[in-house]
């Protein structure tokens, strides 16, 4: 392996790892769970599906009722720090 992959690339394919594997949880999520997406023949040949409460389900999860209810800052302490002090 050494003789193919150089050290200096690395940090590079962890990113690139990181990217890759957030891009295929993204799409296997919404084949999977997004109501919008139609798989079997059934729900194909329906013009306009009445699944409200499914895609509010889907659109409000629990990551997005968790972030709702915390202020908007990513490092609060660093913040109050400077905020707070004379």
């Amino acid at each position: 392996m050494g003789r193919w992959m150089k050290p200096e690339v690395y940090p590079l394919m962890a990113a690139m790892t990181f990217v890759t594997s957030m891009c295929v949880f993204q799409l296997t999520r919404n084949v999977l769970l997004n109501p919008d997406v139609r798989i079997n023949k059934a729900n194909r040949s329906k013009g306009v599906l009445e699944n409200k409460e499914e895609g509010e389900k889907y659109a409000e999860h629990g990551l997005r009722r968790f972030l709702r209810t915390r202020p908007p800052e990513i490092m609060p302490a660093i913040n109050s720090f400077f905020r707070d002090h004379e």
